[in-house]
């Protein structure tokens, strides 16, 4: 398959990055104006995209699963179609364990986990197409800025249960998380050593859902991806290291995991998935991942 053209990619990079702004301010106007924004930016390159060489391609690609990588396949998806207009991408935000069990039984062309597979998760195959930092976020209210691995730990294990054990204000912590089954959870809990040990006052099915519950309580701790995260919450820093592309990548910062692409190794990938996979792994594509606040694998500046 010939190269895709970077004039394309670059072109649909400025409206992802206006997606992603506008996203993040969490309004449904918000969604409604930068979907706007995309699709303006879309059709004013459209005539200047050299898209030839996947423009024959067709048909639809189901996928779904982890609700981390919301931005980053919606930014995929958008500059999928400036190369190959025909292919439909769907996406349904239902988790990483729901995207792996999709997989498996075929009812999904691409699972997305942010997490890798566990041992008992074969017959599937997982492609990293980003990395992601899980930040650790708290109100915006709150005094503590630093907090260690052991110190998460006891914290999300309620060894420690008030901020004044850490160095913040007297007052009793309230540790919010993920759901069962969530990437975000798996991978929070599997780096910080806390598997099936957390106790959480709160456990909601979003990434979303828990940024609101930190920012709506002063009292509150919770983890969160990193492209997800705005300014209406507190990111700490874990072992002095903050949480931003160059930490992750460098693999500074402790608390990250993958972003992957799950496909099942009995089914034979149609041309439009095989394009989509070699798409979002591509150097050009790198570019729109890192604008949706992911950490790309390759360098798209070279």
């Amino acid at each position: 398959m010939k190269k895709i053209n970077r004039r394309s990619f670059l072109a649909v990079c400025g409206a992802a990055a206006v997606a992603g702004v506008l996203t993040a301010c969490g309004s449904s106007s918000s969604s409604t104006a930068a979907s706007s924004a995309v699709s303006s930016t879309a059709s004013s390159t459209a005539s200047s995209a050299a898209a030839g060489d996947l423009s024959s391609l067709s048909g639809k690609i189901a996928t779904g699963g982890s609700t981390s990588m919301n931005s980053v396949i919606e930014a995929l998806t958008e500059g999928f179609a400036e190369v190959a207009p025909n292919v439909t991408i769907s996406y349904d935000p239902t988790g990483s364990g729901a995207g792996i069990t999709g997989a498996v039984e075929q009812t999904l062309d691409i699972g997305l986990a942010s997490r890798g597979l566990h041992d008992d998760e074969t017959g599937v195959t997982a492609t990293t197409v980003a990395l992601d930092g899980i930040a650790i976020v708290v109100n915006n209210e709150s005094a503590v800025s630093d907090l260690t691995v052991d110190q998460l730990a006891q914290i999300f294990t309620k060894e420690i249960t008030n901020w004044s054990e850490v160095g913040g204000e007297d007052g009793e912590i309230v540790v919010i998380g993920r759901e069962a089954g969530s990437g975000t959870r798996d991978g929070f809990e599997s780096i910080v050593g806390v598997e099936d040990a957390c106790q959480y006052d709160q456990e909601l099915t979003a990434t979303g859902a828990v940024i609101s519950a930190v920012a709506s309580n002063p009292l509150a701790i919770g983890y969160a991806s990193l492209s997800a995260v705005g300014d209406t919450v507190k990111t700490l820093t874990v072992g002095g290291v903050e949480c931003s592309e160059a930490t992750v990548l460098d693999g500074t910062y402790e608390v990250q995991r993958p972003f992957n692409f799950i496909t099942n190794d009995s089914v034979e990938q149609s041309d439009a998935i095989k394009a989509f996979i070699e798409f979002a792994t591509s150097e050009d594509a790198a570019e729109l991942i890192r604008l949706a606040g992911a950490v790309p694998l390759v360098d798209a500046q070279g």
